[in-house]
Parts: structure tokens; C-alpha cells; sequence
């Protein structure tokens, strides 16, 4: 009997390490749904990247009902991983030029999507993972994948919102992984440097060699693949549990 394919949820699937995640997926044989904000680019994307095996969900990270109601439509799945891409990384220094302190709204709402949100599917995607029948020999019942940044260690000026974000989804790595570990669920991050998505590749070649200076070897940009590829390495490697894995080329970030 030919086996059916494994299942995935990506957030943030319609653009960067979300889209390359959701394409190198899909391209391996797994079912994947994309939750996004873009209903329009969702459904177009989706189509394009498989138009049986990819499917989208109209998702906001940060509202309870939604993504309730997106993981209850697919309680006839079984979402073996989860990869959480769904973020925004705004730059803006604590004070401006004019000495005038950055509006909390600014700092909270950073928060509230790359910490609050990553952790609110997080949690109603493992109840779904915890019905599992459990897949392998260890008693796995699904994988959560959270992303990270380098800047969660070495966060540079203008990125204290994003930074403490990053930061927040490694200091959960490791009690959620715990939390889960009775329930067959693992839970690791992937913490990227400078990653070569659509937008930093339409930057001009200076200001990408610029940004790629600081990387040891290889001295470039990272491709989205590079973190496609690790994601679905943690998958198989039953192995790796409450760890964030940093992507980075050797990197330390400066200040600036």
C-alpha cells in the first residue's frame, strides 16, 4: 500500500524562509498548508508550488479564533511538523534623533507577532500533534520548528524589539521541548544570519557584499534552501531536541 504523505503547517509561507521551505517540502513528497496573512498571494502561491499537495489558510499568528479555526479545519490530518517562519523585523532605534523615546505600540507589536504569534500555533498545533499514533520506534508524534535569528544573540542597533523577539523564541526552546516531551513532540529553533531571501537579493551587489563581509566561510549571503534544508534535517534526526541550531557562516553580528 502506497504511504500517504507526511503533513506540514508553514507560517509565513507565502515569502521568504517560509516559501522556501514550503517549495523544498513539497518537492520531498510532503502535504504542506500554508498560514498567511495574504489571502490573494496565498492561494496563488499554494496553486503554484502544488495544486493538490500545497493548500492555504488565511491565518493572523496573533488572534486566538483564527488560528483555532485554521488547525480545527484540519483535524483530519495529521500535521506531523510545524514550521513557524511568520515574522517582521522593523528597525528602529529607542531613541530618535530628536531624543524622543520609540512608541511601545512599535516594540509590543514586534513582539506580539515573532514571540506571541509563533507561540500561539505552536500550542494549538501540538494539542492537534498529540493525537498522533506515534510514527517511529522513540514514540514521535510531531515537530515543532521555531525561527530564530542571530540577532536573539548579538542584536544590533535599531533591533531591540526584534532582537528580544528572536531571543524570547530561544529561551522557549528548550522548556517547550520539555513541556512536550510526553506528548512525542520535539521542539527545536533555527537561529539565521544574513539569509539571501528576495528581498536582500534586490538590494544592490555593494550593500550585499557589505552585509556578507562579517560571515567567515562561506562569505556570502545564506539561501533559503540552506534553512529549508536543516528544517527538514531536524525532522528526520529524532535526535535533535530542544536545541537552536545557529545558520550562520561563523558569524557574530557588530553593532552596526
Amino acid at each position: 500500500m502506497k504511504q500517504a504523505p507526511l503533513f506540514a503547517i508553514v507560517t509565513g509561507g507565502c515569502s521568504g524562509l517560509g516559501h522556501a521551505t514550503s517549495s523544498f517540502l513539497i518537492a520531498a513528497g510532503w502535504e504542506v498548508c500554508i498560514f498567511d496573512i495574504n489571502q490573494e498571494q496565498g492561494k496563488q502561491i499554494s496553486f503554484t508550488l502544488h495544486p493538490t499537495r500545497c493548500s492555504f489558510k488565511q491565518v493572523d499568528v496573533t488572534n486566538v479564533e483564527s488560528v483555532e479555526q485554521a488547525v480545527n479545519d484540519l483535524a483530519d490530518e495529521r500535521i506531523s511538523l510545524l514550521v513557524n517562519c511568520a515574522g517582521i523585523a522593523p528597525a528602529k532605534r529607542m531613541l530618535n534623533r530628536q531624543g524622543e523615546a520609540i512608541a511601545l505600540d512599535d516594540f509590543a507589536k514586534v513582539i506580539n507577532i515573532n514571540l506571541i504569534g509563533s507561540f500561539n500555533v505552536a500550542r494549538l498545533v501540538a494539542a492537534s500533534m498529540a493525537k498522533n499514533e506515534a510514527s517511529n520506534e522513540d514514540g514521535q508524534r510531531g515537530v515543532i520548528i521555531n525561527t530564530a535569528s542571530v540577532a536573539g544573540y548579538e542584536g544590533q542597533i535599531g533591533q531591540t524589539a526584534y532582537a528580544a523577539s528572536k531571543a524570547g523564541l530561544i529561551g522557549l526552546t528548550l522548556p517547550m521541548a520539555r513541556d512536550l516531551a510526553a506528548s512525542g513532540i520535539r521542539v527545536n529553533s533555527i537561529a539565521p544570519g544574513i539569509m539571501g531571501t528576495p528581498m536582500l537579493l534586490a538590494m544592490p551587489e555593494n550593500v550585499q557584499e557589505g552585509l556578507a563581509s562579517n560571515v567567515q566561510h562561506p562569505k556570502r549571503l545564506g539561501l533559503p534552501e540552506e534553512f529549508a534544508k536543516l528544517a527538514l534535517h531536524i525532522f528526520e534526526n529524532s535526535y535533535i531536541n530542544g536545541e537552536t541550531i545557529r545558520l550562520d557562516g561563523a558569524l557574530r553580528m557588530p553593532p552596526k
